[in-house]
């Protein structure tokens, strides 16, 4: 019998949904009928899954069937410790749900410690990657040459050279990718950046980005740094898989692992990853890169600290365009013209994106709030024969959208790994002591810095090879 059909028979009827059997698998490069319901499968089931998986569950087209993840279950996920993450936890949510909509108990949601086995064995159509950072570009790889297409959570790789193979990966498989930068699907951020695009700040010199920084203690155990007995129902090898050995600690699960280079590049990768985007979508950057980047600073802890990335950093990156980003921590007043200025608004906390034109008009936004030099310019329309950006109004809906469509997403891999290159390189520069590096956003090189051209790529522990 074949799985895929039984288990869509069986549990669309279990839920009270209609029966539909698909005429062929999806993936492999291929696109669903408007009838043919999509099964999804989780890899990871941490911090961020807990908060998106639910625009996977309300949506009637999809069905998740499986949840991967080397944690069974257990605390200190969330933004303040406060949730519970793991495969079982994820399971007991996704059939929670299917029983509450077919009113009665359905168990059709299977676990696997290991996201190999769940891709073996599972009639899989898409997967939700939700894993620490050092994970996306094995998984991404794998899954892409598996034909299955993907929602990968943001920063899209570790490193460029990561990046770049993912992004020629998921090309050749010709599958559906959407970055969870879901910045792209907010109405603010689409009109700061047609307002921009469309000149009503006349033409644009600067782009100033505010990231936080420090060290945020996500998971309430920063000061538990000595190595530790494992938690129960984990399998912490399966969890290092393609990252440098590193004896477990605490302080670094669950999240704060964004502090050690081994598995993230901290906040400049981690927000950068939402904010530079933005900026290159407000600059037409989203296949280029800067040509230089210059002034690099930051307070970086020792190398060997096991929270080593940088809390504080300012660097800034020309274009060939002659626009100019900016980009620092809060700490820092990246934006002194703004601040304070009448029709501002209330205070910027110095974070956001500020695109500035050469007459001194600007268009300030970030996740609560967009303002402007002018009121004038936040009521102006976009006329027809004007710029209009992709319009999407729900991020995983767009993703779905795309799956049956076979349109590209408005976070396609490219344009992800264009603008997350920026903080990779800021990193760069940063752990290479270099005050400026020349790169070439074609060949996507350094010019003239060995030490740092070393930083770009970054071989996987063994036996993780693809």
């Amino acid at each position: 019998m074949n799985t895929r059909r039984h288990f869509l028979k069986t549990a669309s009827a279990a839920i009270g949904f209609p029966t539909i059997i698909p005429a062929s698998a999806l993936g492999k490069g291929g696109r669903p009928a408007p009838s043919e319901r999509i099964t999804v499968g989780l890899i990871g089931y941490g911090t961020i899954a807990i908060d998106c998986t639910g625009n996977f569950l309300n949506d009637e087209r999809v069905q998740v069937v499986a949840v991967a993840d080397p944690m069974k279950r257990s605390g200190h996920y969330g933004y303040r410790g406060e949730k519970e993450g793991g495969r079982d936890v994820g399971r007991d949510r996704v059939d929670e749900w299917y029983s509450k909509a077919a009113n009665k108990p359905v168990k059709s949601c299977a676990t696997y410690a290991d996201f190999r086995e769940m891709l073996e064995k599972q009639d899989l159509d898409a997967v939700q990657i939700s894993t620490p950072d050092h994970w996306h570009g094995y998984q991404a790889i794998d899954c892409a040459r598996r034909g299955l297409h993907i929602y990968g959570q943001k920063p899209l790789s570790l490193n460029v050279g990561e990046g770049r193979r993912m992004v020629d990966e998921v090309t050749k498989a010709g599958i559906t990718w959407q970055t969870g930068s879901q910045q792209r699907s907010d109405l603010k951020f689409r009109m700061a950046c047609e307002l921009v695009r469309n000149n009503r700040i006349g033409k644009l010199k600067r782009v100033g980005v505010g990231l936080p920084g420090g060290h945020s203690d996500w998971n309430q155990m920063s000061k538990q740094t000595e190595p530790a007995p494992l938690p129960k129902d984990f399998d912490y090898e399966l969890w290092l898989g393609p990252a440098s050995e590193m004896e477990y600690r605490p302080a670094l699960l669950p999240l704060n692992w964004r502090h050690n280079f081994n598995f993230s590049g901290g906040m400049i990768t981690d927000f950068g990853a939402h904010h530079i985007d933005i900026a290159h979508w407000g600059m037409d950057a989203d296949r280029t890169g800067p040509v230089l980047i210059k002034n690099v600073k930051g307070e970086m802890p020792p190398a060997d600290a096991l929270y080593n990335t940088a809390t504080k950093f300012h660097f800034e990156c020309e274009y060939a365009s002659g626009v100019q980003m900016i980009v620092a921590d809060k700490s820092e007043q990246i934006m002194p013209e703004v601040v304070g200025t009448p029709g501002a608004g209330t205070n910027f906390d110095h974070t956001g994106i500020l695109f500035e034109g050469e007459g001194g008009d600007w268009v300030w936004v970030n996740r609560d709030k967009i303002s402007a030099s002018s009121v004038d310019i936040l009521r102006s329309r976009i006329e027809a024969g004007e710029i209009k950006l992709y319009e999407s109004k729900e991020h995983t809906k767009n993703f779905i959208d795309c799956i049956y469509s076979g349109e590209t997403t408005v976070t396609p891999i490219e344009t992800s790994h264009r603008s997350i290159s920026v903080a990779h390189l800021a990193n760069v520069a940063l752990r290479a002591g270099a005050e400026k590096l020349e790169w070439d956003p074609q060949k996507e090189s350094i010019t003239g810095n060995e030490k740092a051209a070393a930083l770009l790529s970054k071989e996987w522990r063994k036996p993780w090879v693809l």
